[in-house]
């Protein structure tokens, strides 16, 4: 099915309707993204966020983005820190991902009883087994709509061979070899 519809050229802080809304997220669902975990620690202890909007921005020095709604306490964290970590999933952690994401209910109510976590050096939670992590310190951060686009310079990072968990059209996925 091709579904299309323009979205009207609105100011920035101006809201969209709903239909529009719906069909700007119908239309992002289509992209397949890497799931990630984005954690960090603050006045509230340590939290943590699902997050698939995580990007690459430079090998020279290595530095990320990560994107998280202003009012979740992540975002509270990182202000409060200046630090934060980026753990990229597992197809095993699928289970994880809903917990963070609050799909699914936490062992006792502690979203960190689920997984092997550590603490970093700068206070971030780190979860052993993850794909890859990514300890980062906050060099830019730019408020856009209802999310904040933290700029991380990558301190440590880590990896390890596995398949990733993947989302896309609102599910999580696997990745399928490719026939030659």
């Amino acid at each position: 099915m091709n579904t299309s519809a323009p979205l009207r050229r609105a100011a920035p802080d101006s809201p969209i309707e709903d239909d529009e809304r719906q069909m700007f997220i119908s239309a992002m669902g289509k992209a397949c993204t890497g799931v990630t975990i984005v954690s960090a620690s603050g006045a509230h202890g340590s939290v943590g966020a699902t997050v698939s909007a995580m990007s690459s921005v430079s090998a020279d020095p290595p530095m990320l983005l990560v994107c998280i709604k202003r009012s979740n306490l992540v975002a509270t964290a990182i202000e409060q820190n200046r630090h934060f970590c980026v753990n990229l999933l597992a197809a095993r952690h699928r289970h994880l991902s809903q917990v963070f994401a609050g799909q699914a209910q936490a062992s006792g109510g502690d979203r960190f009883a689920d997984g092997d976590w550590r603490t970093s050096d700068c206070g971030a939670p780190v979860l052993s087994g993850a794909l890859a992590t990514f300890e980062c310190q906050v060099m830019k951060q730019i408020d856009l709509g209802s999310h904040t686009v933290y700029v991380g310079q990558v301190l440590r990072c880590s990896h390890q061979d596995g398949a990733p968990l993947l989302y896309h059209h609102r599910q999580y996925c696997q990745p399928q070899a490719l026939a030659n």
